[in-house]
C-alpha cells in the first residue's frame, strides 16, 4: 500500500504546479484579459455566433497547454453572443464587471475561504456583514438589520418571500386563503420565488399600473378591502424600485402606508434601481423604501460588479433566522453564540464561496465616489438619448424614471411591430450594440438599459445612429418587398 500511495502521490501533486508554473499561466492569462480589456471599445456589443461553434476540447487523462485553451475562450466563448463587457450593452440590465472585482474574486479562490460560518472564516462574514449594513445603512434601515449576499435578484427575493411566508404564519393549510400583491411589471423572478416557497397556489393580484407603469395604489387599496371582506388573508405586497421593462419606480410611500394599515409584509425589488439612491438628485424617487421589511438590490448591476452578486436587506433578522436555521450535528462546534450571524443560517445556501470580496476591494479601492459619478451618468445618458430619438422619428414610453426606457419608430399601428422587429434585427446584425424589446399590453417596444460602466456618450450617439441606418435599410427592404 505504501508503494501505491506513494505512486498516487506523485501523480496528485501535479495539482499543485510550482512557483514557475504559476507565473508562466498568470502572464497568459494577464495578457489575455489585458488584450480583452485593451479592445473593448472596438469588440462587438454582439456577435452573430459562428456555424460550428462547439467546443472542440473533451475532457482527457492528460492535460493540454494552457495557449490551446485560452484560443478556445477567444474563438468559440467570448466572440459569440451578447458581450456584457460591452460599453455598447444597452439590451439587458447587468453591464461589465469593474476590473478590482476579478482580483477580488481570484483572491477569494485562491485562499479558498469559506464565508458560511462565522466560526470557519471571521474576516469574511465580517467583511460581507459589513457590505450588508452599509447597503441597509443606503436604504434608511435602522441599525440591527442585516441580511445576505446572494448569488442574484432571484435567490435574494426567495429569501425575503419565505422569510415573509413564515413570520406571516402562512402554513400550508392557509395558502389557499393567502393573498400576494404585485403589478405586472414585477420582474419573473419573484412569481418563481412565489411557487418554490410554496405559494403557488396562493392568490396572486396583478394590481393595475397607471400611465408610467407604477403601482396604481387607489386599486390595491380597493382590492385589499375587498379581499378581506371575502375572508381571504392578505399577507404581501411587493413593490419594484425599477422595473426590468421600463425602468419605473412604484410609489413605495404609499404602497409602505397600506401595508403598515393592512398588515402586510412589504417587500421592495431594488435588485435594478436600488444603487441609484446614491445619486442625491433620486433619493426622492425611493421615499419609502426605508419603510419596507426587506429589499433586494444587486450589485452586480448597479456596482457594476461580474455575474454573481446580489442582496437581500431585511429589518426582521430573527424572522429570517427562523426561516432558514437548521441544526446538523456535524456542525456542532460552529453553532455557538459568535459575534456575528453567520450567512448559513440566513439563507438556503451552507457551501458559500467568499463573494463579498469581489464588491469589498473595488469599494475600498476606487471609493464611491466613481460608482455615485457613473450612475448619475447613465441616469442623464437616458435621458439624452429620450430626447435625442424623438427627434429622429420615434415614439417614447414614460419619461424615464432611472436608466431604462422604451422606444420605437413611428409608423403604422399594423406595420409597428414588423418594422420595429426588423429594424431591431438591423442592430443586432450590426454588432456594434445591443437593444432588445418587450411586449406590454400586447405592443412591441424596443428597449433600451443604461447601466455598464464603461457606457458614455459616444456609444449612445452611435446607438442613435445605427437606428437611424436601420430604419433607411428597413424602408428600402419594405419598400422593395412591396414593389
Amino acid at each position: 500500500m505504501s508503494d501505491k500511495l506513494l505512486q498516487l502521490e506523485q501523480l496528485a501533486r501535479r495539482l499543485e504546479p510550482s512557483p514557475e508554473q504559476r507565473n508562466s499561466w498568470n502572464a497568459q492569462t494577464q495578457a489575455y484579459a489585458d488584450d480583452f480589456i485593451n479592445h473593448i471599445e472596438i469588440l462587438k456589443a454582439y456577435d452573430e455566433p459562428p456555424p460550428n461553434g462547439r467546443l472542440s476540447l473533451p475532457v482527457e487523462e492528460q492535460g493540454k497547454p494552457l495557449e490551446q485553451l485560452l484560443a478556445e475562450l477567444r474563438t468559440r466563448v467570448d466572440r459569440a453572443g451578447i458581450n456584457p463587457a460591452s460599453g455598447g450593452h444597452l439590451g439587458y440590465v447587468p453591464g461589465g464587471g469593474v476590473f478590482p472585482a476579478a482580483l477580488g474574486d481570484y483572491l477569494a479562490a485562491v485562499t479558498n475561504r469559506y464565508a458560511g460560518l462565522f466560526f470557519a472564516n471571521p474576516g469574511a462574514v465580517r467583511i460581507e456583514n459589513a457590505l450588508i449594513r452599509w447597503m441597509c445603512e443606503l436604504m434608511g434601515y435602522p441599525d440591527g438589520a442585516l441580511g445576505n449576499l446572494s448569488s442574484g435578484g432571484s435567490i435574494a427575493n426567495l429569501i425575503a418571500i419565505t422569510t415573509a411566508r413564515d413570520f406571516k404564519g402562512i402554513k400550508a393549510t392557509r395558502v389557499e386563503k393567502a393573498v400576494v400583491y404585485l403589478t405586472g411589471q414585477v420582474h419573473h423572478c419573484v412569481q418563481k420565488a412565489l411557487r418554490i416557497a410554496g405559494l403557488g397556489e396562493a392568490a396572486i393580484r396583478y394590481i393595475p399600473v397607471d400611465e408610467h407603469f407604477r403601482m396604481d395604489t387607489k386599486h390595491l387599496h380597493i382590492q385589499l378591502e375587498k379581499d378581506i371582506f371575502q375572508g381571504l388573508e392578505p399577507f404581501l405586497v411587493v413593490g419594484s424600485a425599477g422595473t426590468t421593462d421600463t425602468g419605473a419606480v412604484d410609489p413605495l410611500d404609499e404602497i409602505a402606508s397600506l401595508a403598515e394599515q393592512f398588515g402586510l409584509w412589504f417587500h421592495v425589488d431594488a435588485a435594478y434601481g436600488g444603487f441609484f439612491l446614491l445619486v442625491d438628485e433620486l433619493k426622492g424617487k425611493f421615499r419609502g423604501i426605508e419603510r419596507s421589511d426587506s429589499v433586494a438590490i444587486d450589485p452586480h448591476k448597479g456596482l457594476f460588479l461580474p455575474y454573481g452578486l446580489g442582496a437581500v436587506l431585511i429589518k426582521n433578522v430573527r424572522a429570517q433566522y427562523d426561516a432558514h436555521f437548521y441544526k446538523a450535528n456535524y456542525m456542532q462546534d460552529a453553532q455557538q453564540d459568535w459575534e456575528e450571524a453567520s450567512p448559513a443560517d440566513l439563507s438556503p445556501e451552507l457551501t458559500k464561496h467568499f463573494r463579498g470580496l469581489r464588491m469589498w476591494l473595488p469599494l475600498q479601492l476606487f471609493g464611491l465616489g466613481p460608482f455615485r459619478a457613473a450612475l448619475e451618468e447613465k441616469v442623464l445618458l437616458c435621458r439624452y438619448f429620450y430626447q435625442k430619438v424623438q427627434e429622429c422619428g420615434f415614439e417614447v414610453g414614460p419619461e424615464p424614471d432611472l436608466s431604462i426606457m422604451i422606444f420605437r419608430f413611428r409608423t403604422t399601428a399594423e406595420d409597428s411591430a414588423r418594422f420595429n422587429e426588423r429594424l431591431l434585427e438591423y442592430v443586432r446584425r450590426d454588432g456594434r450594440v445591443f437593444l432588445s424589446s418587450t411586449t406590454i399590453d400586447g405592443e412591441y417596444w424596443i428597449r433600451l438599459a443604461v447601466l455598464s460602466f464603461r457606457t458614455h456618450k459616444r456609444e449612445i450617439d452611435l446607438c442613435l445612429d445605427i437606428l437611424m441606418e436601420g430604419v433607411a435599410q428597413v424602408e428600402k427592404e419594405l419598400a422593395s418587398a412591396g414593389g
